[in-house]
Formats: C-alpha cells, structure tokens, sequence
C-alpha cells in the first residue's frame, strides 16, 4: 500500500481530499467494524475505506486508485496528467462515464477492483516522480500511454493537444519519447496522433475543428490563438484559428457563447475583424457531428476569402515589439510566475 507522510496529508486534506484508511478496531485512526455496515462509510478498496460522504472527485477518485500501488508503479494516462493540473482531463468518456484509473505496475499483482485498471507494461525507475504525495508516471510517458489506447489517432492527438495546452509536454517531447519505444502497443497511433497535434489549442473541439479542416477538407495548417494586430499595433483580437494566406478567422463557439454579454462581444469582435478586411466563420458543436457538411462549408468559406496581398492589407500577425510570444510549450515555459498569471491567467481558466 503507497504510504502518504503527516505533511502530504496536510495538504491533501486542504484539497478536500481523504487518504483512505483501514479499519480500525478502536475506531480512532479508521471505522470500526460497525462503521463499515453501517453506510457512514464507504470502501475506496480492497481494505480500505473513506466517510461515505466524501465527495468522489476525479482527485478523490485518483487517489483512492493510488494507495493500491505496489512497490514499483505509479499512477498513468489521464489521471496522472489530471494530477498534474492538467486542464481538459476530466476522467469522463464521450457518454459521461467515468473511466477508469490507470495504474502501471510492471507486473506486480493487484486484484481487480472497480474503478481501476492495471497495466503489467514494463516501467523504468526512471519513468516514475512523485508529485502531490502520489507517485506518477512522468507526464510525458502519461500522455503516451493515453495517446497509445486513445480511441483513435484524431482523440490521441487531443490528448497531446491538451497536454502541451497546460505546458507538461511539448509535440517534440512527445515525438521523442515515441521515438524511442517504437515497437509497444498503438505506438503507431500514437506517432500518427503527433502529426495532428497543436501546441496552442485551448480547448479539444479546436483541436478537432482543425483537424477537419486540414486532414478532411484537405486545406493549409491554420494557426492557432495567434493575435491579430492593425496597422498601428492596436490589438484586433486572437482568434482561436486563422488561415493567414486567405484572410480567414475561424472561430469554435461552445456553450459559453450562448451568454448574452458573450454573445454581443462576440458580435463586435467579428464586426471588427471584417472590418480590417478579414472573413470570418463560426464552428459549433453540431458541426462536428456533421463532419462532410462542415468540410463543404469549410471549403466554399476559404473560397470566398479576400486572400489580400500582403501590401494591401489593413491587418498583421506580426508581433509588436512590447508583446511577449506565448504560442509554444517552450515559450510559455520561459514565462516567470508573474508574467503567467497576467499573460496566461484567463486561459488557464477555460
């Protein structure tokens, strides 16, 4: 069983999280007997319980998982990006089942329980950190790991996507380290999954909204939240995507734009945009369900872009020399604690 020190606990219980405990004859450090029939609390594993009223976050949920841990493993795949404070991995399937957590054991024995799945891969020592009191696979061999048992290449390169999005792995990190285990299960997959994947996408329906648009509709490689600027410097707006040869802002509006002063933002932002010449076209959620119709809107969109000379235009994406480029893993990592939160602060909250 992974044991969590005085201090871990401390601050795993200012999280709002409960380490899970065996019984306890005496009732002072766990349940009794009794309190284990009586409903107060609940088993969190075999031999292990939590007070039943223990809310069962993905947090909770992960570490539950963990204290089953043998000797040598670690938490994986999206519980321990989740860990991490990772955005975006929320533990849930496209139906909003949870799934389960994975741990990696190298074999050791752990008797199936549910709400954990157990990988008997090989696991260098190397490939283990301890972060948050849990031991974890490093984040790049996480994201390995879900990319390689995704649903398929396009999910896995979300998952790269949303890794490189809060900046614990960069698409070459993720390259190399595939790289150098070639031949383990849906390695194939998870290499076609790089070659999708977007280090400056804030959300997974971009990722896929740029997908469709350059693997279906067969179309250039859009840019991803990169601010537009007029002539003068003045700030226009960063669209979420942009084809800069057509003259073309593409945005994804998900729920959140359905908020009426969301909405008349939105409204002026693209009055503004068209009116420094640029076209402009919104994506929702149903689109994506309708990938072939999206594909011909996409297409007959581009068509009717300006595609405008670079000397006529009345807009650029070239950076003013007082702004601070965040569009990489790399330079967002190079980002000192205050520039983050003033640069990066109402991204990091999406």
């Amino acid at each position: 069983m992974l044991e969590i020190g005085r201090e871990e606990r401390r601050a795993l219980a200012a999280r709002g999280l409960f380490v899970p405990v065996p019984w306890d004859r005496k009732g002072r450090m766990g349940p009794t007997r009794q309190g284990t029939r009586n409903g107060s609390w609940r088993r969190s594993s075999h031999g292990l319980w939590v007070p039943s009223g223990v809310e069962r976050s993905p947090e909770q949920r992960i570490l539950e998982a963990a204290m089953v841990l043998p000797g040598h493993g670690g938490v994986t795949g999206w519980a321990a990006l989740r860990w991490m404070r990772a955005a975006w991995f929320d533990g849930l399937g496209p139906n909003g089942i949870e799934r389960p957590v994975w741990l990696v054991t190298a074999g050791d024995h752990i008797r199936p329980q549910p709400g954990i799945a157990v990988s008997a891969e090989r696991l260098a020592l190397s490939d283990l950190m301890t972060f948050g009191g849990l031991r974890l696979t490093l984040a790049v061999r996480s994201v390995w790991f879900e990319m390689r048992y995704a649903r398929d290449a396009r999910a896995a390169a979300v998952v790269l996507s949303m890794a490189a999005y809060s900046d614990l792995v960069s698409v070459d990190e993720l390259a190399d380290y595939a790289y150098e285990h070639p031949a383990w299960t849906g390695a194939p997959q998870c290499r076609a999954g790089a070659a999708m994947a977007y280090e400056n996408c804030w959300s997974p329906m971009e990722v896929e909204t740029a997908n469709v648009w350059h693997v279906d509709a067969e179309l250039p490689h859009l840019r991803c939240n990169r601010p537009l600027f007029d002539l003068s410097g003045r700030h226009l707006g960063t669209p979420d995507l942009f084809d800069p040869v057509a003259g073309l802002v593409i945005e994804y509006e998900g729920e959140i734009h359905l908020d009426k002063a969301r909405r008349a933002s939105d409204v002026r932002r693209e009055e503004l945009f068209r009116r420094h010449g640029l076209n402009y076209m919104a994506v929702v959620g149903a689109d994506l369900a309708d990938k072939w119709s999206l594909v011909e809107r996409m297409q007959s969109t581009r068509r009717r872009s300006p595609f405008t000379p670079c000397a006529d235009r009345a807009w650029t994406d070239e950076l003013p020399a007082s702004w601070t480029p965040t569009h990489t893993v790399a330079l967002r990592r190079q980002l000192s604690d205050d520039q983050r939160a003033r640069l990066l602060g109402y991204r990091l909250s999406a």
